[in-house]
């Protein structure tokens, strides 16, 4: 029982990497650096050391000094800022869709057990929603976000953290319940005759039946996800073009792409 659970919650979570890199069929990035973002401010860091930072979507400021730019380079630094500053929400959709699908899985295997509306199912979405608070929380527009080659600082809502949280609450809750757990059990098998093979295919083909659903619905989510590797490399792509024109940062590499079917977007 619990490896079923587990696969559930792991189907929703296999789209994300355990530290800062980002991996698809087609897409990988790698970040090289830090990268501090406030209401106010993107700093840009190499090993805690600070490089330059972006104020308010136009200034650009290295060792304390605003670096005069012109139109040209104003626009790539405004476009750089404000891409940077998009994938904020993006990344939040996918962290909180990827624990919704995580919901979805458990609950559903706990209603076919136990039927609709059992307790056990109600503690997880409490579990959840608790989770599903603090992702929202963590990503608020008042809140400073900061990520390096190590990935996200404090929460992690992209690795092993995220699917240990939800392994956990599913654990807790499933032992808290174990009685009823296995009065459901029990009935089951009544229910097929004491047959135990049977009662296990039966069991076997409901699993099978959640993990096509959770898949279908987990590769919209692959999706979106592969749309933010996109939109990753098109932002490399402006801080490469912001290294050729200007000199300052022309040696800063940040964030670093490569698509292996070479049909980069």
């Amino acid at each position: 029982m619990k490896t079923l659970f587990a696969t559930l919650v792991l189907v929703s979570t296999s789209s994300f990497a355990h530290d800062a890199s980002f991996s698809s069929d087609s897409c990988n990035v790698d970040i090289n650096g830090g990268v501090r973002i406030s209401q106010s401010e993107i700093e840009f860091l190499k090993n805690d050391n600070h490089l330059y930072k972006i104020v308010d979507n136009s200034t650009l400021i290295i060792d304390g000094d605003e670096v005069a730019l012109s139109a040209s380079q104003q626009s790539l630094i405004n476009q750089y800022s404000t891409d940077i500053r998009a994938l904020i929400p993006q990344s939040k959709e996918i962290a909180a869709d990827a624990l919704a699908l995580a919901s979805d899985g458990v609950n559903l295997a706990f209603n076919e057990l136990l039927g609709e509306g059992n307790a056990l199912a109600r503690d997880l979405t409490t579990h959840f929603n608790e989770i599903s608070n603090e992702i929202e929380a963590s990503f608020a527009a008042n809140k400073t976000i900061h990520f390096d080659e190590n990935g996200f600082s404090g929460d992690e809502f992209f690795g092993e953290e995220f699917e240990q949280r939800i392994e956990a609450a599913v654990e807790e809750t499933v032992q808290n319940s174990i009685g009823s757990l296995m009065i459901a059990v029990g009935q089951e098998l009544l229910f097929s005759g004491g047959d135990m093979s049977a009662f296990e295919t039966r069991m076997e083909n409901f699993g099978e039946r959640v993990g096509h659903e959770m898949e279908m619905r987990g590769a919209e989510i692959e999706k979106r996800a592969n749309g933010l590797c996109e939109s990753l490399s098109k932002i490399d792509d402006l801080e490469e073009k912001i290294k050729q024109q200007i000199d300052e940062i022309s040696e800063f590499n940040v964030l670093t792409t490569s698509f292996s079917n070479n049909d980069k977007a």
